[in-house]
């Protein structure tokens, strides 16, 4: 399905009945991989899902920034009447969710935050800019390559020293190398985008929040989640053990309970 809103046409999935969650995704990934695991566990909850495709996966023209995407979530919950609302968000998605919970509260009635951050850091920039470097540049990584770079930085120590484990995640790795587009290449720059902290300005998000950190989360460590969760007030927040960045595929259970517990204890 497709909505149009102002100046893209937004791919996106309605699946269940019941509340409404909208589901975010982060940079370089489509709306779908929320379907291997958290859709079916929401839906069988009770729960009526929303996915979609941030602008980069949706086809838009480079050079958009954060503000769009917050903008592109806020059209497509006013769209489909859905607000206010629960909304998930991971990594770059839980930045769009945080931002619009701070500038349009009344659309928003839960907020989880996984895999997040709300200030800029040496190592966190130093990682963009390399990746981004490398995209530039041309330079073609051979599958196998990139499939090992994908498993060393969004993978936890437990998932790589588990040889069943491991060999499937490269073999799904190696099979879809990213492909970089000019829609994703400009999602790459928002990954890197954050040039001031945001800590101060989330002090006013009176939305109830969880903010999930993943143990072993090397792209974005628990650390940067846990500030976050202090500077909103009255967020809570959990911290994950054996997950990488890709935590809520790496142990969907345990992600999954949580979000579902946050939801059923309502409002604070």
């Amino acid at each position: 399905m497709f909505a149009d809103l102002p100046g893209i046409k937004l791919s996106y999935d309605d699946t269940g009945s019941g509340e409404p969650v909208v589901l975010v995704m982060g940079a370089g990934a489509s709306g779908r991989v929320w379907h291997l695991h958290q859709v079916p566990a929401l839906v069988e909850a009770g729960y009526r899902v929303i996915t979609f495709d941030n602008r980069g996966i949706s086809p838009a023209e480079p050079g958009f920034t954060v503000d769009d995407l917050v903008a592109d979530t806020a059209g497509l919950v006013e769209h489909l009447g859905l607000g206010p609302c629960r909304l998930v968000g991971t990594s770059m998605g839980a930045q769009v969710v945080a931002e619009l919970a701070l500038a349009r509260p009344d659309l928003v009635s839960q907020a989880v935050l996984m895999a997040t951050r709300g200030r800029p850091d040496v190592m966190r920039a130093a990682m963009g800019l390399a990746e981004k470097e490398v995209v530039d540049s041309g330079v073609e990584i051979p599958p196998r390559q990139e499939a090992v770079d994908r498993a060393l930085r969004n993978l936890s120590p437990h998932t790589l020293n588990d040889d069943a484990a491991i060999s499937d995640w490269l073999d799904v790795f190696e099979m879809s190398p990213i492909l970089w587009t000019p829609g994703l290449r400009a999602q790459l720059d928002l990954d890197i985008a954050l040039e001031s902290s945001r800590l101060a300005a989330y002090a006013d998000i009176q939305v109830p929040c969880l903010v999930v950190g993943f143990a072993d989360d090397l792209r974005l460590p628990p650390h940067l989640s846990q500030e976050v969760a202090e500077a909103i007030p009255g967020a809570r927040y959990v911290e994950l053990e054996r997950c990488g960045h890709y935590g809520y595929l790496e142990r969907p259970d345990v992600v999954n309970a949580a979000v579902l517990e946050f939801f059923a204890a309502g409002h604070r």
